[in-house]
């Protein structure tokens, strides 16, 4: 599912870390280009601005000691800010675009470049600083465009300069979430209007620069990972909460090809996600990007090789089933229906796990979840083998009943559609014995008074294929039903009448009680 989405560009994957696939396409980049940014360099006035220091540039970045190390407190230059006077922010000169300068040039040229975009601007007014703007967002056009070209090997110290910058402008305070402007808490994440980050036509090319970076053939691995480090990385999945959805885009584009490119940072980028995931089901359940999250694990999982490490069976178990708790569960239901499934694909045996974790998981009051549920449950059955079916067909057919019998006609009719994939039909079959009088009761009583004529004609098909399935099973169970009803009306009795003695032993115990002051 998760390479249908990006078409373009694939490229082999490293090999190691259980051979896990890294290989999927630009998806940005296509509309980024659109946009008139990386294709051929955009012409305009070229510009820079000169500040009195380096140090001032940057804010909490990753530092080349390493992961974990502490990381200097910098603050980046706001343009037509009172922070602007105090660093010292001369006014803008025009530079040379690359073309124009001596190769030996231009990693010159190309820092003094980055020192432009290090800039952040207010784009909470638009006419603020407008000539400004439109001077980063061409240089930062240029820079995509000398990535892209391979012009030249990037040195060390511009790949510090280059991640130092990138991390100014999109390692920021994300704007409160709709919900939290409106102080409204139960509203549906479904029916929130897109937010769209005003920044986002220098967001954009910054992403696109950073992208271009992390797949670029002439980026040192080596090299890059002491600025693309654990902090990068955790800061990174930090921006997976923006509800700007280009900015979810672009962000999974560009974890996938790191996970795919820094085989030191798998376990780390697995970890990190489980952790958010577990934020998210058992705090919050409010996060913009667990659908995108899911599709990244969903290429990840796909390349896990077998037999399974426990590692991994471990983060289904305490990760992915979980996450059919929240009651945004459709906002994402379709990345991790895809992601449980491979699991079950990878492993057949997995598939008792899986289902007795749906079970748990199994919604009471929530119609929709529930047809949710029923199409997972289908592509899982559709993976599982005889010998796990029958680890969990009691449990398993108990509720299907429930949802057979369901007054929602939908949740009905989808546990009926179950008899129309023949696995699923041929593992019933070879366990009928066990089957049938589970779920009995519920076809009979469908027919007797289901209000719904689409449940009615299903359940009858259903109800069919059993008869032609076994009639001689299908004829004891309609006895055991007909003697269970008859016994109907006995049982009521009983029942009315153990209840009346509770109450007048309630009663009689109410009025023997002294009251002590």
């Amino acid at each position: 599912m998760f390479n249908k989405i990006i078409k373009r560009g694939s490229r082999k994957a490293p090999k190691g870390d259980a051979n896990e696939a890294a290989v999927f396409s630009y998806g940005p980049g296509a509309a980024y280009r659109g946009a008139g940014v990386g294709g051929s360099a955009v012409s305009g006035p070229h510009v820079t601005v000169n500040h009195a220091s380096r140090t001032t540039l940057s804010s909490s970045v990753p530092s080349s000691s390493g992961p974990g190390q502490p990381l200097p407190d910098r603050s980046p230059p706001v343009a037509g800010g009172p922070g602007a006077v105090a660093q010292g922010l001369t006014p803008i000169e025009a530079l040379p675009a690359f073309r124009d300068v001596p190769v030996s040039e231009r990693q010159n040229l190309f820092m003094r470049k980055l020192q432009i975009c290090s800039v952040i601007f207010d784009f909470s007014d638009t006419l603020k600083s407008a000539r400004e703007k439109e001077a980063k967002r061409l240089a930062l056009v240029e820079l995509v465009d000398f990535i892209q070209s391979g012009s030249g090997r990037i040195t060390e110290p511009v790949q510090e300069e280059l991640v130092r910058m990138i991390s100014i402008n999109i390692f920021r305070c994300l704007p409160p979430a709709s919900h939290e402007n409106t102080g409204a808490e139960n509203t549906d994440p479904e029916e929130e209007e897109p937010y769209l980050d005003p920044a986002w036509p220098h967001l954009q090319a910054v992403y696109e620069l950073l992208l271009r970076y992390v797949v670029s053939s002439d980026t040192d691995t080596k090299v890059a990972k002491r600025y693309i480090d654990h902090s990068f990385v955790l800061r990174l999945l930090d921006l997976f909460d923006s509800e700007d959805p280009r900015e979810r885009e672009y962000l999974k584009t560009i974890l996938h090809r790191v996970y795919g490119k820094f085989m030191v940072h798998r376990p780390f980028i697995r970890k990190a996600i489980s952790n958010i995931f577990y934020r998210f089901i058992f705090e919050t359940e409010r996060h913009s990007g667990i659908g995108e999250l899911l599709e990244i694990l969903g290429s990840i999982i796909n390349g896990f090789a077998l037999p399974m490490k426990e590692e991994h069976k471990l983060f289904l178990v305490r990760a992915l089933i979980p996450l059919h708790k929240p009651k945004a569960i459709s906002m994402y239901h379709q990345q991790l229906s895809y992601c449980i499934t491979q699991f079950v694909e990878k492993d057949y045996k997995l598939a008792d796990t899986v289902i007795r974790g749906l079970l748990k998981y199994w919604p009471v009051t929530n119609c929709q979840k529930e047809v949710l549920f029923l199409g997972e449950l289908e592509e899982v059955l559709e993976a599982t083998q005889p010998a796990e079916f029958q680890k969990c067909m009691v449990p398993l057919f108990r509720q299907i009943a429930r949802c057979l019998n369901s007054s929602h006609f939908q949740v009905a009719e989808r546990a009926l559609f179950l008899w129309n994939n023949d696995h699923i039909v041929n593992l019933i079959a070879q366990n009928r014995s066990v089957v049938l009088p589970i779920i009995f009761e519920a076809l009979e009583k469908n027919i007797l008074s289901h209000w719904n004529q689409a449940v009615n004609g299903l359940t009858g098909n259903v109800r069919k294929m059993f008869l032609d399935m076994d009639s001689e099973l299908f004829e004891e169970c309609q006895r055991q039903f007909i003697e269970k009803e008859s016994k109907a009306p006995e049982l009521q009795e009983r029942r009315e009448l153990t209840w009346k003695r509770l109450e007048a032993a309630a009663k009689a115990a109410g009025d023997g009680m002294v009251l002590v002051n």
